[in-house]
């Protein structure tokens, strides 16, 4: 048996509910964290049978975040989780990514997505607000027998051995199951104090994001597309969110302020003064948004173990990366369903499971974050190589740009079946 301690301070609850645990059957698969990749654990895992008990830090859930774009790869795994159509009416089904010069306006490429994406991959592609998102897997949750979800909790001992783990929080409260599962985000206390204590490091960019009402914008800002203008060192993206209701706009640019804060708010005549001149329409748009959230962008080195005994980490807290390939989120989505599958497959060996979802999934996220940082040198490309990167761009057909993706849109899980 081993017990570990986030806190120097902490008593021996964990080792204690590990002890009772013992005397009973398994109990449910402990998740720590309930955002996108908790609560897609979750649900997963109850689509194939097995109880989870969801605990989650914060007491109560802020209706907070950025936009965030949904790829194939992500939507057929929200209708696999029967979440697709509590979502579906939030959603914008852009029909196509509009690339674009920030400094003349100029339109460099039109990509495809919408029916073309759609027919190509099986699944849309979608955007939405994350609040919108995680919305419709806590309703989902909320109604699901198999699945528990306790708030106000924050782990401070992991104990495991014998074929149980339990985790106990500061309070005193202490669960234990058959499995841990650490979805605790980038800065998880979890993976610093069991796998690896490389802190994520800073990168030198932020990224503010902001919400407009649509109705409030010129025709050009309505089309129903997303947008990407891109500037030496600086990008933006927007799309509709909200039903078609209002504009999600993410500003990415050089910045000196390293923070672990998600929502630091910040006044907007700090992006007008960090943006690069601009074409009037977009320098229009920034100056329409009136309430900016800031996150500084790290990176962290995908480790080479994340799945130890009964133990394994989801989504940020595995695998951060930069926000430059709209995978995030996906990735915790992919992760959750799975490692449900593994779940599955070995439901008898919970360690062979961590493992077989560990080997399924670091290749694959290894290429996505390459993908991912490679996507963000493109987009901040200067001078001579930002001109030869608007001419391919130019001159490339978009659906030959866009079928470069297929290995990324195109994912599957592998169909399981228990040994």
């Amino acid at each position: 048996m081993s017990v570990l301690q986030l806190d120097p301070l902490a008593n021996e609850n964990a080792e204690a509910a590990l002890a009772h645990a013992r005397q009973g059957q398994p109990g449910p698969v402990l998740i720590v964290g309930g955002g996108i990749g908790g609560l897609a654990a979750a649900l997963a895992l109850a689509r194939r049978g097995i109880p989870s008990q969801v605990l989650e830090r914060r007491p109560a859930f802020h209706e907070e975040g950025a936009g965030i774009q949904i790829g194939p790869n992500g939507t057929r795994i929200l209708r696999r989780l029967g979440v697709a159509d509590e979502l579906r009416p939030h959603v914008g089904v852009p029909d196509a990514l509009s690339v674009r010069d920030g400094r003349t306006g100029a339109e460099i490429a039109k990509l495809p997505l919408g029916r073309w994406i759609a027919m190509r991959h099986g699944a849309p592609y979608w955007v939405a607000h994350r609040k919108d998102l995680h919305a419709a897997l806590l309703h989902a949750v909320r109604t699901e027998p198999l699945i528990a979800l306790s708030m106000g909790f924050s782990a401070s001992e992991v104990a495991s051995g014998n074929g149980h783990v339990a985790v106990a929080a500061e309070s005193g409260e202490a669960w234990s199951g058959r499995a841990l599962i650490a979805a605790d985000g980038i800065w998880s206390p979890l993976r610093s104090l069991l796998f690896d204590a490389t802190r994520p490091r800073f990168c030198g960019k932020s990224a503010a994001r902001s919400v407009v009402p649509l109705d409030a914008l010129p025709a050009d800002f309505q089309r129903n597309e997303t947008t990407i203008w891109l500037f030496a060192n600086t990008h933006v993206v927007h799309y509709p969110v909200c039903g078609g209701t209002e504009l999600a706009i993410v500003v990415v640019l050089d910045d000196l302020h390293d923070s672990s804060d998600w929502s630091a708010p910040v006044p907007p005549f700090w992006i007008q003064q960090s943006m690069p001149p601009c074409a009037e329409p977009l320098q229009a748009l920034i100056l329409e948004a009136r309430t900016w959230k800031r996150w500084a962008l790290h990176t962290l080195p995908v480790p080479r173990q994340w799945a130890h005994g009964s133990i394994a980490l989801l989504g940020d807290a595995a695998h951060p990366m930069l926000p430059f390939l709209a995978q995030g989120g996906v990735m915790a989505l992919e992760d959750a369903t799975v490692i449900a599958d593994a779940l599955h497959r070995y439901i008898d060996d919970v360690p062979a499971a961590l493992r077989w979802y560990q080997r399924q999934r670091r290749p694959r996220v290894q290429r996505v974050v390459r993908a991912s940082r490679r996507n963000g040198r493109i987009y901040h490309l200067a001078g001579p190589a930002a001109l030869a990167r608007n001419f391919v761009l130019r001159k490339l057909p978009a659906q030959r740009l866009m079928a470069r993706y297929d290995w990324l849109y195109g994912w599957r899980p592998i169909e399981t079946t228990s040994q």
